[in-house]
């Protein structure tokens, strides 16, 4: 954008949400796992704006502490007076020869080219205005125009006859104009009005009668422009944004066995030749690589999943890696610092932590590995703890290439079991386990003859 035509963004976000029925501030009630003013700020942030102007108002500690942008200027609006009146209230961090576009906080799925179809119908000093047809379009003003076509004033719903209330074309709100202009027409805005408010629309008619050229469009879709007043509302947006990230990855090569099933809540980079089921939920940063495959009800986040992997129902792997040709599950939980350097076999009810898996190594059933460096071609059995916390501190344990651990031992951090070492089963390893050797701890087995199992009480 030229210097003439830099770009200001103002984001109104300071509505109350009484609809909500929520303490939490209306545009951070989240959507696809970031707040509903996040998605804003992140289509400002793509416009390349050189201000980001945003008003707030109810919970603005809230707000400004949760979105912890640099880039923008905080504004308040203490009084709801109407949208008007909190455009009016950015004006001051708003350049006279700027192109000044209007977003709202609540709005949060506007497309990229929408506004910048928007944008370039605001050059040359005219005013862009961005409306809607709906097949039911109450709650929105209507665009009123003359014999000619052209756009003569917006009429709100409240103030609207019965003739303006058919008009399907409806105001969403969003529009981009000169500075200076703006600011002409923000402060010749009154409030008599069914609402008592001042409305940002009225300055539409301002413009005609100032003989400003109105340019409209549309968006691609109705859902771009659609608010948040409701969580029903709120629900109904959430189904179509993960409906646009399941077509999105489907058109990169990953199956989808039901895109009505899947939640995307970050940001997901994929290979091909990848297959998910139903309800899985791939949450904040997550790599998919070729050939991967993911069974249903599985939560991946902030993680890397390598070639070649199977995730079986019912795992939870966060802030962990996967390496290639790995099997996880049914139950498997990789938390954070896990991982898994490949061809691994993580099984039923096995829960890693901040530990690393060598290359081969299988824990394969009803473990517990933490804080723990193992080498490759390991296999723990079935049972096997690593006793990583003392009551006050966390100790690592180490165990090398090729060991094997019988069930339902416990290695008592810090402890290391050698390369090539065996554990009896049952084994409670305080100390180091020498490589090759088998080490046991386990007592001798006996009978207590004539012993008699408690009895319960009967009631008196």
């Amino acid at each position: 954008m030229s210097a003439t035509n830099k770009l200001n963004v103002i984001v109104l976000a300071a509505g109350q949400g009484t609809r909500m029925k929520s303490s939490l501030p209306k545009v951070l009630h989240p959507l696809g796992g970031r707040p509903l003013l996040a998605h804003v700020i992140k289509a400002a942030h793509e416009l390349h704006a050189e201000k980001l102007v945003v008003v707030y108002g109810h919970g603005g500690e809230q707000v400004c502490e949760r979105i912890n942008d640099p880039a923008i200027v905080w504004v308040e609006q203490a009084e709801q007076l109407g949208t008007g009146h909190a455009v009016n209230q950015a004006m001051p961090e708003v350049d006279d020869d700027s192109i000044s576009l209007v977003l709202y906080g609540d709005v949060p799925l506007i497309n990229h080219q929408t506004i910048s179809d928007l944008l370039s119908r605001a050059r040359n000093d005219k005013l862009a205005l961005l409306t809607v047809y709906l097949d039911d379009p109450s709650g929105y003003g209507r665009i009123v125009r003359d014999v000619q076509g052209h756009v003569a004033c917006i009429v709100e719903e409240k103030d609207a006859n019965e003739e303006q209330r058919r008009i399907g074309e409806a105001n969403t709100g969003i529009l981009a104009v000169r500075g200076s202009l703006l600011r002409q027409w923000l402060n010749q805005l009154e409030n008599d009005n069914a609402q008592g408010e001042y409305y940002l629309t009225d300055i539409i008619a301002m413009a005609v009668a100032d003989g400003v050229d109105i340019k409209t469009c549309q968006p691609g879709s109705e859902e771009e422009v659609l608010g948040v007043n409701s969580r029903s509302q709120l629900a109904q947006l959430e189904r179509y944004y993960q409906y646009q990230q399941a077509e999105a990855l489907m058109a990169q090569g990953v199956s989808i066995i039901d895109p009505a099933r899947i939640d995307v809540r970050g940001e997901v980079t994929v290979g091909q030749d990848i297959s998910i089921d139903v309800n899985v939920i791939l949450e904040g940063k997550v790599v998919i690589a070729d050939g991967v495959r993911i069974g249903a009800n599985c939560i991946i986040k902030d993680s890397q999943i390598e070639a070649g992997v199977e995730i079986l129902p019912m795992c939870v792997i966060e802030q962990a890696r996967v390496g290639a040709g790995s099997r996880l599950g049914p139950y498997s939980r990789l938390r954070p610092g896990a991982e898994l350097a490949g061809a691994n076999h993580i099984g039923n009810f096995v829960e890693i932590k901040n530990s690393h898996i060598g290359q081969g190594s299988k824990v394969n059933h009803l473990s517990y590995v933490g804080d723990t460096d193992m080498g490759a071609g390991v296999n723990i059995g079935a049972g096997t703890i690593t006793a990583n916390y003392d009551g006050a501190n966390k100790h690592r344990t180490v165990i090398e290439d090729n060991a094997s651990t019988g069930s339902n031992s416990v290695l008592v951090a810090p402890t290391k079991v050698g390369k090539g070492a065996t554990l009896g089963a049952g084994t409670v390893l305080r100390k180091e386990a020498p490589a090759g050797e088998l080490t046991l701890s386990v007592i001798k087995q006996k009978t207590i003859a004539g012993w008699k199992r408690p009895l319960k009480k009967s009631n008196q």
